[in-house]
């Protein structure tokens, strides 16, 4: 059942049970952060829409299926082509619209390792399963390796890396003249996080992660979380000390001489309850911890 669970989990994540989903019902909210920025909701990473003379600039891309409600949603904003798409990390929920995007001439924006990742596929999932190489138009055009600047719509955009948070390819995405973040999977407002193991994340490094983008902004800042509601600096000091609260339980638990099981059973994340009610529960996330702190 274990195992059952677990492949379940990074099926999931992956994006490879589009088929299987329904997408019939889901709607795509816009929220208005500034004149030029949008957050769009529906089904996987929140997206992010900066308008403008230059054209249109999207963060993440969310589940094939749900291209044309995003297409649509975005129409709302401003009429045209989306002319650039950046994409946070390699998980399906973000890059999964990515092919039907990037067919209409879209340039596609990511780091190396999500290059990397969608090229090649990966070996094999934990039931044997292989992941195929992503087709050419879902594919970066351009990739780098720790940061970017693009200047559009009278506005920078700097993108830069973060090694081995919620995987090995992570970039979060400010906007410094509308003091707008996106941090991509990087951050889950009010709940666990999802830290991708398999795929070179670390609950340390995504501790170093946001402490990163904590120099960086200041009370004012508005952050796009990639899942979650709009949030703020007080949101991630939040997140930063819950994480940091388990993780140096999950430790000290650990030098004590206890088994996953027993550490699970002390109830250390009682103070957190609400926050394993999204994809990751307590349980899972504690054992998340767990096998990151032992793997050497």
């Amino acid at each position: 059942m274990r195992f059952l669970s677990v492949f379940i989990m990074l099926f999931l994540a992956l994006g490879f049970c589009n088929a299987q989903r329904d997408f019939s019902d889901v709607r795509i909210k816009t929220e208005k952060i500034t004149d030029h920025l949008y957050k769009l909701e529906g089904s996987g990473g929140n997206i992010l829409i900066f308008s403008g003379v230059d054209g249109i600039f999207m963060i993440d891309s969310q589940f094939a299926p749900l291209t044309e409600k995003i297409k649509n949603a975005i129409s709302e904003i401003q009429k045209g082509p989306i002319k650039y798409l950046m994409n946070t990390h390699y998980h399906g929920d973000h890059t999964g619209g990515n092919e039907n995007i990037g067919k209409d001439g879209t340039m596609i924006i990511a780091h190396d390792n999500v290059y990397q990742r969608l090229s090649q596929g990966a070996t094999k999932l934990s039931a044997g399963r292989e992941i195929p190489p992503a087709p050419k138009e879902a594919l970066p055009v351009v990739s780098f390796s720790e940061d970017l600047k693009l200047h559009l719509n009278g506005e920078d955009i700097h993108a830069f890396h973060v090694a081995h948070a919620h995987t090995d390819g992570d970039v979060i995405i400010y906007f410094p003249a509308s003091n707008v973040m996106h941090m991509g999977d990087t951050f889950f407002k009010d709940r666990f996080p999802y830290i991708d193991l398999n795929s070179g994340g670390s609950v340390n490094g995504l501790l170093k992660a946001i402490g990163q983008v904590l120099l960086v902004i200041d009370d004012e800042t508005k952050i796009v979380p990639g899942h979650g509601s709009m949030a703020n600096k007080e949101d991630l000091e939040m997140y930063q000390k819950t994480i940091m609260t388990i993780r140096d339980r999950v430790n000290r638990s650990i030098r004590s001489g206890l088994e996953l099981e027993e550490i699970k059973a002390a109830n250390i994340t009682k103070e957190f309850e609400s926050w394993g009610t999204g994809f990751i529960s307590a349980d899972r996330f504690i054992d998340t911890i767990y096998k990151d702190l032992t793997k050497d």
